[in-house]
């Protein structure tokens, strides 16, 4: 068992998705500690094509129209459920997978391998920095936001991460979600549009086909 404070953000975010029979104590905002171990376990969960029903990773991903040689930041990768489905839309590009789980970076970085995705690079993030080894076209956070603790600080630096033109998509679930973590721990769209351009970011671009999660899009705001 190990602090809340130290889990990784996205095995919160998907326990609350993907686990909606699992014991109250893994669902709870109020409790202290979480029992994530075991990447090949979690993979079973965070992988199960039911999940596809409701995240659309396909619609998704196409409606980022990403060119075949951009560049990917899929913050909170975990065992790969988007990033590995990134490599194949950017065969020229590459994709950063980012974890701060070492069990979950070990596990992507052997999946790229295994599935022979050159493109895929598994990184050792911070809570507080994705440590990108270069700017990014895309930054992408699938139900990882709301569990972002200085989330001010943590958008201004990604400010430095971003190509000229770069974006921000943020999905995360919905106030009337049937699934995902309590009322109160989650994040009203308005309310991330109003942070985000806080932290210097424009809206670009709003979906509305997932029928659980909000999928926002920001750019840096013109001065």
């Amino acid at each position: 068992m190990i602090r809340t404070s130290l889990v990784p953000v996205f095995l919160i975010a998907l326990s609350y998705a993907l686990l909606p029979a699992a014991p109250a104590a893994a669902q709870s905002p109020h409790t202290h500690e979480h029992s994530f171990g075991g990447a090949e376990n979690w993979a079973q969960v965070f992988d199960d094509p039911k999940r596809d029903a409701t995240q659309k990773p396909h619609e998704v991903i196409q409606a980022l129209a990403l060119k075949p040689d951009a560049v990917v930041a899929d913050i909170g990768s975990g065992t790969g459920y988007f990033s590995v489905r990134f490599a194949h839309f950017v065969p020229k590009g590459r994709v950063y997978g980012v974890d701060i789980e070492p069990d979950m970076v070990k596990y992507l970085a052997e999946r790229a391998k295994r599935e022979g995705l050159k493109n895929i690079t598994a990184v050792t993030g911070a809570s507080d920095d994705p440590r990108l080894p270069e700017k990014v076209d895309l930054v992408i956070m699938v139900d990882v936001f709301h569990h972002i603790a200085d989330r001010a600080r943590y958008l201004k630096k990604l400010q430095g991460s971003l190509k000229p033109g770069g974006r921000i998509a943020i999905i995360d679930f919905r106030m009337d979600s049937p699934d995902g973590p309590p009322k109160s721990a989650r994040i009203a769209p308005d309310r991330v549009k109003t942070e985000l351009k806080g932290a210097g970011y424009a809206l670009v671009q709003e979906h509305a086909f997932l029928p659980e999660q909000y999928f926002l899009i920001f750019q840096l705001a013109k001065t």
